[in-house]
């Protein structure tokens, strides 16, 4: 039996999303059914199918109180959208129904695990009704399309947590069954000296969870709280990555505010530590936050993320839907960095082949047939003289007279930028993102962009680094031009994309 709050956001979604036509969706991002959405929820193979939920509040493409949302997908590239999986309709949750996972149980039921989120009021809360968060965690368990909330919930709560660490920032669980059949979980928290840390759980039967060890501690180095942590092992290595609130630059690796951070290092099963060796930003673009992933069946580690930015959810608020996801990224790791690459899936959809060798460009260029907003571009860059580098290189897209964005590249200073203040944004707020790119062997850089009407992802030299953003340019515009400061060779091999 659904509570009459699921029955109500189910009923209002049904009928919302008729008002969206598909051209104004993305053309292959997941986008909400209708309203808001943020954090990847729940990312599974479950019966054959692939299932992913999100942060979700359907009746107004702003924030508020948190459902889960629900899609389902036989390849990751097209989806079809489901129930409402979540409302905030306990005691426990009635404030929300915050990010979490799921996995099969071995009866063939799925488990979702959530954060429930309660508010609680002192005195002063009472006035401004601001309140303080609660969070515990939380188990569902259902058919893949119907859930039902478990009695024991919470089943973590502040009894569960170290001595000292905050109730109110203690959320995200991401479980798995481990190969004894055993379960593991961790879950971001904020430490007793204000930052985050990743806490280890573990049942051994996915219902009774009891505090393992701290896997990892912040310690004021990246940001602050640490949220929507994921851990899995990856050629070799083991992986932590989780998404830092309050961070400081460092370098052109991290930027100001809510970002990304991948923890590369090593794990030992016996022991259950984990030492890391490397950090790097996940992106680092403009927009990009709360990745989750998924083992395939083929054992590729495939990573999807939150096409948005807290500090830059104000463009396109004035649409009926706001927030998508990345596409499907496949992950590995390579002179001890992590890599990213396009589904390999996406590119049996490539179609309308446009290719130029060895162009000359100085100046500014246009290429015929080289246009649109929903493709797949490869770029290869590099001096014509190895000797005389040029001073800068650009191509502008999603572009006419009076949008465009930009994606430049500045040799002499190893400078990779993503510029959208043109892209029709009337709000000042962050608009650029540079990253440090060295050039290959030769002074060769590639680029592939994967262009999705209102986003752009940025593949640099083979996935060492990626670049995303979002823009809400008209989509009349559509035209792409190159420029260069200086004389360079360029390669450039364009695909529409059709799914």
């Amino acid at each position: 039996m659904i509570s009459q709050t699921l029955q109500e956001a189910r009923e209002y979604e049904a009928a919302a999303e008729r008002n969206i036509l598909e051209d104004e969706r993305p053309s292959f991002h997941l986008s909400p059914r209708t309203g808001w959405m943020n954090d990847p929820n729940g990312f599974c193979l479950y019966k054959g199918r692939y299932h992913l939920f999100y942060q979700y509040y359907p009746y107004a493409a702003k924030w508020g109180s948190m459902h889960w949302g629900h899609a389902v997908s036989n390849d990751l590239l097209h989806w079809e959208y489901l129930p409402a999986a979540l409302a905030p309709d306990m005691e426990y949750d009635q404030d929300g129904c915050f990010s979490g996972n799921a996995l099969e149980l071995p009866d063939g039921r799925m488990m979702l695990v959530y954060t429930g989120v309660r508010k609680e009021y002192s005195e002063d809360d009472l006035e401004d009704k601001v309140g303080k968060e609660v969070q515990t965690q939380c188990l569902a368990v259902g058919d893949g399309i119907d859930f039902e909330k478990s009695s024991l919930n919470p089943v973590l709560d502040e009894k569960d947590i170290p001595a000292g660490c905050s109730r109110n920032d203690f959320r995200d669980p991401k479980p798995w069954r481990c190969e004894d059949g055993s379960y593991r979980c961790v879950v971001g928290n904020r430490d007793a000296d204000g930052s985050g840390q990743i806490l280890l759980y573990k049942s051994d039967d996915a219902w009774h969870w009891h505090l393992q060890k701290i896997l990892a501690q912040n310690h004021d180095r990246f940001g602050k709280m640490w949220e929507c942590p994921d851990f899995f092992p990856l050629d070799g290595k083991q992986v932590l990555l989780t998404s830092p609130q309050d961070m400081l630059p460092k370098g052109f690796e991290y930027h100001n505010g809510n970002g990304t951070l991948c923890l590369i290092g090593s794990f030992d099963p016996v022991t259950e530590e984990f030492r890391e060796e490397s950090d790097q930003a996940i992106d680092y673009g403009i927009d990009f936050y709360a990745p989750q992933t998924i083992l395939m069946p083929d054992g590729r580690r495939v990573m999807i993320g939150w096409m948005q930015n807290w500090d830059t959810c104000v463009l396109g608020a004035r649409r009926k839907w706001q927030g998508q996801m990345s596409v499907p990224r496949e992950l590995s790791i390579k002179n001890g960095r992590l890599y990213q690459a396009p589904l390999r899936e996406l590119s049996a959809f490539r179609a309308n082949k446009t290719e130029y060798r060895d162009v000359l460009l100085e100046g500014e260029k246009d290429l015929p047939d080289i246009n649109g907003r929903v493709l797949d571009m490869e770029i290869v860059i590099r001096p014509e003289d190895p000797d005389t580098l040029y001073q800068k290189f650009s191509v502008h897209f999603a572009k006419n007279d009076q949008y465009h964005t930009t994606i430049s590249y500045r040799p002499q200073e190893n400078v990779l930028k993503i510029d959208r203040k043109f892209s029709g944004s009337r709000r000042a707020f962050i608009h650029q993102r540079r990253s440090k790119v060295p050039a290959g062997p030769g002074g060769v850089l590639k680029l592939r962009l994967i262009l999705d009407r209102y986003s752009v992802e940025v593949f640099v030299n083979d996935g060492e680094q990626v670049m995303t953003a979002i823009f809400y340019t008209p989509l009349e515009a559509k035209d792409i031009t190159f420029a260069a400061a200086g004389r360079l060779f360029m390669d450039v091999v364009k695909y529409d994309l059709i799914l």
